[in-house]
């Protein structure tokens, strides 16, 4: 009596974890969510396997769908996009899914935020620049509670991550400067990341609403804001203290530099 909850990556197919792979292909019953899972993908299961797309479904619906393929002995697998840590909608499944006696066992996946950075090949903490990647949204038609408005996560001027925000981005930028940050902060927008269609926009706050306007990105898209995606980074001296061969740390010791 268990569902395995899987995120399948970002969009390319050889991004999924071996062992979320190996359950999507030993499952009798395959529920994925069409709109954003790449097919590739799920046409690996086995040919027997029940294919059952989500997108159209309300949430009591397919929380029925599994629980009943599960109470006839089936192995059942939940595949989400990305990581289903991150805006997955998975506690509610797993809630109901409890109600009804049904275990539920998560197989991380690779996260869109670290698809879209490893595309714009970007370190999102640099060292003496900035330590700490805010993961969050701009608010739309869904609120955010009160203490994680945008405005004020921003004052703490390091990189931010910005899942589903593609429609706000004037609203965005008027949070982020009104917080401090400088129109020529740069940007780099990924619209689906690590597909075949990828593309990779690099802008600053001043250009951010044009320039995605004039590429046609209004979804799908992870925008990462802050210094560190500065093209000309690389450029500069930042350096980590694990590879300064001055600095000792448990598995080798430092030598004085001369």
């Amino acid at each position: 009596m268990k569902l395995y909850i899987i995120g399948a990556g970002p969009g390319d197919p050889d991004l999924i974890t071996v062992k979320g792979l190996q359950h999507l292909q030993e499952a009798d019953v395959v529920l994925y969510a069409d709109s954003l899972v790449n097919e590739e993908l799920i046409a690996t299961a086995k040919p027997s396997a029940e294919i059952l797309k989500t997108a159209g479904m309300h949430l009591d619906e397919m929380v029925d769908v599994m629980a009943d393929r599960i109470q006839q002995g089936k192995k059942v697998v939940r595949v989400h996009t990305g990581d289903p840590a991150v805006y997955g909608a998975i506690m509610e499944q797993i809630v109901l899914l409890k109600k009804k006696g049904i275990e539920v066992e998560i197989i991380p996946g690779v996260s869109s935020v670290f698809a879209a950075a490893a595309a714009a090949q970007a370190e999102l903490t640099i060292p003496d620049l900035t330590q700490t990647v805010i993961l969050t949204r701009a608010e739309g038609r869904t609120p955010v509670p009160e203490f994680e408005k945008l405005a004020d996560l921003a004052k703490h001027h390091c990189t931010i991550a910005l899942f589903l925000s593609a429609t706000l981005t004037k609203k965005l930028v008027k949070e982020l400067t009104g917080a401090g940050w400088s129109m020529d902060t740069p940007v780099a927008v990924v619209y689906k990341a690590s597909w075949p269609d990828q593309k990779i926009v690099r802008t600053t706050l001043e250009r951010l609403d044009e320039d995605m306007r004039v590429n046609g990105i209004r979804k799908q898209a992870m925008i990462l804001a802050g210094w560190a995606l500065d093209e000309n980074i690389h450029e500069q001296d930042y350096r980590s203290k694990l590879y300064d061969k001055t600095f000792t740390h448990g598995f080798r010791r430092g030598v004085e530099s001369k």
